[in-house]
């Protein structure tokens, strides 16, 4: 009996809700998930689930049990990575998650110089704005904005990395330059929504008084940063862009920086981290990669 094999096809099932579910995610057929359920209630002795037609639910016996052996899995692939990385060089898969503006212009141009350093390692990059849940997708690490954060993930801090405001020439031409925070409430901002969230991502300067968020009336909302860097080349209006996406648009002059910090106020800025779900996974691949990042972001940046 593969016992382990039994469990997996338990805790799928209950975090899907129906065998259906557990199904999809082991890819195996509802029978045999079913079957080893069965199994697995033989085994202990005690029913983990209520079943009906139309319903499946976790008995007292069944959350107790879900709660001891959920974090199975998790144990082992730390168990299996410190006995395969042998002499600590790091090898085998590093599975990294990343929203997707940093993932696309900062961490994916990094990642064939680690590999290079690092023949063995098998990389690969998920990239998502929505809240990765590491055990259960198997991440191994991800890269997150602070509003990204949720609970549970041990994050160690990465990057500070400066906005900037920006819009077209022929806009601005129109429109006006805003020379203060408070001004971007007469002008066309385009903002960005969270995609999973709904919530719109506020814009906001420190000043000696506090923090200050200017009142934004929305000409254009998108859930995609290079999106708005398009709408705003193409005169749609004024944007916030981190640095990194902001940079070619500035040198080839599709976009004007306004709003430099002036006197009594500044930017925030975006706070970037490095996330595992617990301290001990910081296998010899996550140190690598790590350690890697940290070695190749530009040195205003680094925190």
């Amino acid at each position: 009996m593969n016992l382990l094999q039994l469990i997996r096809s338990f805790t799928r099932t209950a975090e899907a809700g129906s065998i259906a579910g557990g199904a999809r995610v082991l890819g195996i057929s509802a029978a045999a998930v079913g079957q080893n359920i069965a199994r697995l209630e033989a085994h202990l002795g005690v029913r983990l689930f209520n079943r009906s037609p139309r319903a499946l639910a976790l008995t007292d016996a069944g959350a107790r049990y879900l709660q001891q052996v959920a974090h199975i899995e998790t144990d082992l692939a730390r168990a299996h990575a410190a006995a395969s990385e042998q002499a600590n060089e790091p090898a085998g898969p590093l599975r990294i998650a990343c929203t997707r503006a940093f993932g696309r212009h900062v961490l994916a141009p990094m990642l064939p110089g680690l590999q290079r350093r690092h023949r063995q390692l098998q990389i690969e990059l998920h990239l998502s704005d929505r809240a990765v849940r590491h055990a259960e997708e198997a991440v191994d690490a991800s890269i997150r904005i602070g509003e990204q954060m949720h609970d549970g993930l041990v994050a160690r801090p990465l990057a500070r990395i400066p906005f900037v405001f920006c819009a077209a020439p022929v806009y601005l031409a129109q429109a006006g330059v805003p020379q203060t925070p408070e001004q971007l409430a007469t002008h066309r901002c385009l903002l960005y929504r969270f995609p999973t969230e709904g919530r719109l991502l506020r814009w906001a300067f420190t000043r000696e008084d506090g923090r200050y968020e200017p009142s934004l009336a929305p000409a254009m909302v998108s859930d995609d940063i290079d999106a708005l860097a398009e709408l705003a080349a193409a005169g749609a209006g004024i944007t916030r862009l981190a640095q990194f996406v902001a940079e070619p648009y500035l040198r080839d002059g599709r976009l004007q920086a306004v709003l430099a910090d002036g006197p009594g106020w500044a930017h925030e800025r975006m706070q970037v981290a490095f996330c595992v779900s617990d301290r001990r996974d910081f296998t010899p691949r996550v140190r690598a990669l790590h350690q890697h990042i940290q070695a190749h972001l530009p040195s205003a940046w680094q925190v």
